[in-house]
């Protein structure tokens, strides 16, 4: 697990001291060394977190010949046979790393083959010094991170959008297209970033770039079929299929552990790697704390359990630290619970196993059918399902006219098209949880350059196009699957684990779990007894039936107390009045909406917290960046602690 950073720019002559830069911003990714390669036209630049082979795995590798150089961030996990086929096939390894079978295995197979025959989360880079060609690749589902931009006749790429930023002539534009979409879904939803200019590679590519020309290939999608398995074949299968990849993905020679939540997703995982350490994070705040569950299953199956408390005080000091890693603001206060859980497991593994993907790919949410508990109204919709879908269409049409009434909702998105009022994550329903910004409420607080008419379900209306003959619920998992996981979750599990030098595995995220749960029937996952209903009994072989049953609660954090307290509305006020701040948004109108939450009902304030949150990481990246970088790139002091030690591996 490490960090690569590379361009391509013949007119830079000091090849060396530009990559060295660049490379300085990303060095938490990667403590425990660094290399490099330069030519006339390009520079690759690594900084290694060892993982496996810990004294030969040192990057960039080259070929026999030396013609081609590749730097890799991620896990290759079934690389061990795929050597052993290179070695067949004449390759000489000089390592015993997954990297190299990536290298030799573009030579040997190109780029298409390769891709299909491995297993892992990766982003890559290979110079093919023969065709004077960058050949580059991110994985299935954008686990690991790759940011590109080509702009003024040169290419850069690299794991985080930090090191664009120390390249010489780098021109700094705030995206302002960003901006709105940002605010109604928490996250930036668009494939260019809030960097004008430098885009997200797309998970399942690949690309090739060759004097000055960049092509874009993609190698992977999910796809939905169902297939034939019965029931209890399903469970079978899933539990079989888990096994399997756990026991894949504990692959390493450094020590490996588990995070550790009340929930299913994360318990299910464990209880198959049955680790000897997991990890929890709770609040200070009673509600909010998930620890007294999860070692309540640490001591039934007899595993060492570090739990650790989050106290407000240190969250609001540390909230900025976070929005620095991130790159681009995101609002998803599960970040604060996770850069503490990151920093608690940092001091005792370099490895952890987490549950994120169980949801969308084995249909988790609420949002996918599940907006009610009264048995009878779900028997009502079942039976209504059984119509044809242009009576169900004209259904819908007549029950979203009608007052509220209970069980609207569960009607209404069950029976009308996903594609016409599917928002993804952006709106929960749920009083308990608001919603973030509609597009109008956006606009009203937004000045005039960065308005428009752009909706969430706008958004999404190209990969609806790609599922439309699926049904409903399978089309909502794509959506999820390729917004808010690949924007939201993934980013924030990356960047957050490596803040803290601290790689981060999801095994529920891996082609052939993915391949599985997309085949699975509809109404094995989602059904009038549960969602992810398949995934919770195939988990009962391994998990108390309590842990099975328990429902989705996410990562709570007590954002509504936290901005209720006068200290810390004080601390958001003080931002929100900055003078940069006008610039960007109607001061009056967010200062009103804040001072509204913080006197009513907190209800305002998911959408207090995603001002906030773009005003934080506005400051670090546009009004002090010089600043920013002294202050928060350094290994964490966990990490330091261990380096000082003797003891980072």
């Amino acid at each position: 697990m490490c960090g690569i950073v590379a361009f391509y720019d013949p007119e830079i002559n000091d090849k060396q001291a530009t990559i060295g830069k660049m490379m300085a911003t990303i060095r938490h990714r990667g403590p425990n060394s660094d290399g490099y390669y330069t030519n006339d036209k390009v520079a690759l630049g690594f900084r290694r977190l060892s993982i496996i082979d810990l004294r030969g795995g040192s990057q960039p590798i080259y070929n026999e010949d030396r013609s081609k150089a590749i730097i890799f961030n991620g896990e290759i996990y079934n690389f061990k046979p795929l050597r052993a086929d290179l070695i067949k096939a004449g390759h000489v390894f000089t390592t015993n790393s997954d990297t190299e079978v990536l290298l030799h295995g573009y030579e040997e197979w190109g780029m298409d083959t390769l891709l299909k025959k491995i297993r892992g989360m990766f982003a890559f880079l290979i110079w093919d010094d023969d065709r004077q060609t960058l050949v580059g690749a991110r994985d299935f589902f954008g686990i690991k991170p790759m940011y590109y931009s080509t702009e003024n006749g040169h290419l850069l790429v690299g794991s985080e959008l930090k090191s664009f930023l120390e390249f010489p002539g780098f021109h700094k534009e705030l995206n302002r297209e960003a901006v709105k979409p940002y605010l109604m879904n928490q996250y930036n939803d668009l494939s260019e970033t809030f960097f004008k200019g430098v885009y997200r590679f797309p998970a399942g590519h690949w690309f090739e770039y060759h004097q000055g020309d960049f092509k874009t290939h993609q190698y992977w999608d999910a796809t939905y079929k169902k297939n034939s398995l019965s029931f209890q074949e399903t469970l079978d299968k899933i539990n079989a299929d888990l096994e399997e990849t756990v026991k894949l993905y504990h692959n390493a020679d450094v020590p490996v552990g588990s995070f550790l939540s009340e929930g299913i997703d994360s318990s299910y995982i464990t209880s198959i790697l049955n680790p000897d350490d997991v990890f929890s994070i709770s609040f200070d705040d009673a509600t909010y704390n998930e620890a007294s569950k999860a070692k309540a299953l640490a001591d039934i199956k007899g595993w060492r359990f570090y739990g650790d408390q989050v106290h407000a005080e240190e969250a609001m000091h540390d909230f900025p630290e976070m929005q620095y890693h991130m790159d681009e603001p995101d609002a998803n206060p599960s970040i604060i619970p996770l850069w503490y859980l990151c920093k608690l497991a940092r001091k005792h593994v370099t490895v952890a196993l987490s549950g994120e993907g169980a949801d969308e790919l084995f249909a988790g949410y609420v949002n996918y059918g599940m907006h009610t508990h009264h048995s009878a109204i779900k028997r009502l919709t079942a039976k209504l399902q059984r119509l044809s879908p242009s009576k169900q269409l004209k259904l819908a049409r007549v029950i979203k006219k009608l007052p509220s009434f209970p069980g609207k909702v569960h009607l209404y998105t069950n029976l009308a098209k996903p594609a016409d009022f599917y928002v993804g994550q952006s709106v929960i329903y749920d009083m308990d949880y608001p919603t973030i910004f509609t597009s109008r409420d956006a606009n009203q607080i937004l000045k005039t350059d960065f308005q428009n008419d752009l909706t969430v379900n706008q958004l999404y209306q190209t990969d609806f196009a790609k599922v439309q003959d699926c049904d409903h619920v399978k089309q909502m998992q794509y959506i999820d699957l390729h917004h808010f996981m690949l924007n939201d979750i993934e980013q924030k599990a990356d960047k957050i684990s490596m803040a803290h030098s601290l790689e981060l595995r999801v095994p529920y995220l891996d082609r052939k779990i993915a391949e599985l749960a997309n085949s699975i029937p509809t109404d094995y996952l989602v059904n009038e007894h549960d969602t992810k209903y398949a995934l919770r009994k195939a988990s009962e072989r391994v998990l108390p039936a309590e842990w099975a049953k328990r429902p989705k609660l996410g990562f709570p954090t007590p954002i509504k107390q936290w901005l209720q307290e006068p200290k810390f509305y004080q601390q958001v006020r003080a931002l929100f009045n900055a003078s940069f701040v006008k610039e960007i948004f109607d001061q009056p109108a967010i200062l009103a909406l804040l001072d509204d939450n913080y006197h009513g009902d907190g209800s305002h304030r998911r959408q207090v917290w995603t001002i906030y949150t773009f005003l934080v990481w506005y400051q670090l990246y546009f009004v002090d960046w010089a600043g920013t970088l002294k202050k928060y790139e350094h290994v964490q002091p966990e990490v330091a602690e261990l380096m000082a030690q003797g003891k980072l591996i």
